[in-house]
Protein backbone atom coordinates (compact mmCIF):
# COMPACT_ATOMS: atom_id res chain seq x y z
CA UNK A 1 0.00 0.00 0.00
CA UNK A 2 1.32 2.87 -1.22
CA UNK A 3 1.35 6.42 1.03
CA UNK A 4 -0.72 9.22 -0.88
CA UNK A 5 -0.96 13.19 0.47
CA UNK A 6 -4.18 13.30 -1.91
CA UNK A 7 -7.66 12.67 -0.19
CA UNK A 8 -11.61 11.88 -1.29
CA UNK A 9 -13.16 15.02 -1.60
CA UNK A 10 -10.23 17.16 -2.45
CA UNK A 11 -10.15 20.32 -4.55
CA UNK A 12 -6.58 19.52 -6.46
CA UNK A 13 -5.28 20.82 -10.45
CA UNK A 14 -3.96 18.64 -13.01
CA UNK A 15 -0.68 19.47 -13.97
CA UNK A 16 0.48 17.57 -16.79
CA UNK A 17 -1.51 15.58 -19.36
CA UNK A 18 -4.35 16.23 -22.01
CA UNK A 19 -6.48 18.43 -19.16
CA UNK A 20 -2.98 20.19 -17.93
CA UNK A 21 -4.49 22.98 -15.53
CA UNK A 22 -8.05 22.19 -15.20
CA UNK A 23 -9.48 21.62 -11.34
CA UNK A 24 -11.75 19.20 -9.92
CA UNK A 25 -12.65 17.61 -7.11
CA UNK A 26 -11.55 13.84 -6.27
CA UNK A 27 -14.24 11.24 -6.54
CA UNK A 28 -11.91 8.33 -5.80
CA UNK A 29 -8.54 7.12 -4.45
CA UNK A 30 -6.64 3.73 -5.67
CA UNK A 31 -3.83 3.77 -3.07
CA UNK A 32 -2.69 0.49 -4.38
CA UNK A 33 -2.08 1.66 -7.92
CA UNK A 34 -1.26 5.45 -6.45
CA UNK A 35 -4.40 7.08 -8.64
CA UNK A 36 -7.17 9.10 -8.30
CA UNK A 37 -10.07 9.72 -10.00
CA UNK A 38 -11.47 13.38 -10.86
CA UNK A 39 -14.76 14.94 -11.37
CA UNK A 40 -15.06 15.72 -15.24
CA UNK A 41 -11.04 14.74 -15.62
CA UNK A 42 -9.25 12.36 -18.26
CA UNK A 43 -12.91 11.71 -19.32
CA UNK A 44 -12.71 8.23 -21.48
CA UNK A 45 -15.30 6.94 -23.82
CA UNK A 46 -16.83 3.34 -22.26
CA UNK A 47 -18.48 1.18 -25.03
CA UNK A 48 -21.43 -0.57 -23.03
CA UNK A 49 -23.66 -3.39 -23.88
CA UNK A 50 -27.35 -3.32 -22.39
CA UNK A 51 -27.32 -6.17 -19.89
CA UNK A 52 -30.49 -6.02 -17.89
CA UNK A 53 -34.30 -5.47 -19.66
CA UNK A 54 -34.87 -1.91 -20.20
CA UNK A 55 -31.00 -0.10 -19.53
CA UNK A 56 -29.60 1.71 -22.35
CA UNK A 57 -26.38 0.49 -23.99
CA UNK A 58 -24.23 2.80 -26.25
CA UNK A 59 -21.37 5.14 -25.78
CA UNK A 60 -21.00 6.39 -22.23
CA UNK A 61 -18.32 8.85 -20.86
CA UNK A 62 -16.79 8.44 -17.60
CA UNK A 63 -13.59 9.19 -15.70
CA UNK A 64 -10.81 7.13 -15.72
CA UNK A 65 -7.94 7.00 -12.83
CA UNK A 66 -4.71 9.18 -13.25
CA UNK A 67 -1.74 8.84 -11.62
CA UNK A 68 -1.84 11.43 -8.09
CA UNK A 69 1.82 12.70 -8.81
CA UNK A 70 -0.14 14.72 -12.06
CA UNK A 71 -2.38 16.37 -10.03
CA UNK A 72 -1.56 18.92 -7.18
CA UNK A 73 -3.88 19.79 -3.81
CA UNK A 74 -5.51 23.21 -4.02
CA UNK A 75 -5.89 25.31 -1.23
CA UNK A 76 -9.33 26.68 -0.03
CA UNK A 77 -7.98 29.25 1.29
CA UNK A 78 -5.20 30.96 -0.83
CA UNK A 79 -6.46 28.92 -4.12
CA UNK A 80 -2.74 27.91 -4.85
CA UNK A 81 -1.73 24.68 -5.78
CA UNK A 82 0.54 23.53 -3.10
CA UNK A 83 1.92 20.19 -1.44
CA UNK A 84 0.63 19.21 1.91
CA UNK A 85 2.72 19.64 5.34
CA UNK A 86 1.88 17.73 8.48
CA UNK A 87 1.18 19.77 11.78
CA UNK A 88 0.69 18.08 15.24
CA UNK A 89 -1.81 20.47 17.26
CA UNK A 90 -1.30 20.68 21.06
CA UNK A 91 -4.15 17.67 21.30
CA UNK A 92 -2.27 15.49 19.45
CA UNK A 93 -3.94 15.48 16.30
CA UNK A 94 -2.12 15.38 12.98
CA UNK A 95 -3.38 18.04 10.49
CA UNK A 96 -2.72 19.05 6.63
CA UNK A 97 -1.56 22.77 6.85
CA UNK A 98 -0.93 24.61 3.34
CA UNK A 99 2.89 25.38 2.81
CA UNK A 100 1.75 28.69 1.24
CA UNK A 101 -0.22 30.60 3.55
CA UNK A 102 -0.32 28.34 6.88
CA UNK A 103 -4.09 27.41 6.44
CA UNK A 104 -5.15 24.37 7.71
CA UNK A 105 -6.50 22.07 5.01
Amino acid sequence: MNKMSIKKGDEVVVLSGKDKGKQGKVIATLPKSGKVVVEKINMVSRHTKPRQQGQEGGIIPKEAPMYASKVMRVCPKCGKATRPAHKVLADGKKVRVCKKCGAEI
